[in-house]
């Protein structure tokens, strides 16, 4: 898949991936607003790391943006090659909601539609750290 921000000064490639998690935890929704919609992958390249810009969100991920237009480039999990990129990156890939994520702080202004499972904060963390 190739993906690119706003004003294309980051593209970001990686391997296909139609699979859309909603992540409703309160970084996400602070971030963006609304649930952040990302598909996971391992690895990425990119074309200009120097106007990517990264915070550190939690104690296990950070958030990188574009130095210049400021789009969601993606959550990576520190100690791991795992990225959930932002879905708005790709123009051209027919995603497929396969779970939302966090969904015990989901705020209460919006609904999804989709029959989808539902993993708590502490389910997601047990998954993703293997506890």
């Amino acid at each position: 898949m190739k993906g690119q921000c706003l004003c294309k000064a980051v593209t970001i490639e990686t391997a296909d991936n139609q699979e859309l998690h909603a992540c409703h935890c309160n970084h996400c929704r602070k971030w963006g607003g609304s649930a952040g919609f990302t598909t996971m992958v391992q690895g990425i390249k990119t074309n200009n790391a120097d106007n990517i810009a990264s915070f550190q969100s939690s104690e296990w991920g950070e958030r990188a943006f574009c130095k210049t237009c400021g789009t969601h480039l993606y959550f990576h999990q520190l100690g791991t090659d795992n990225y959930y990129l932002s879905a708005g990156l790709f123009d051209d890939v027919k995603f497929e909601l396969k779970s939302q994520i966090f969904i015990d702080k989901k705020a209460c202004y919006y609904e999804l539609a989709n029959d989808t499972p539902k993993l708590t904060e502490v389910e997601f963390i047990a998954m993703v750290t293997g506890q």
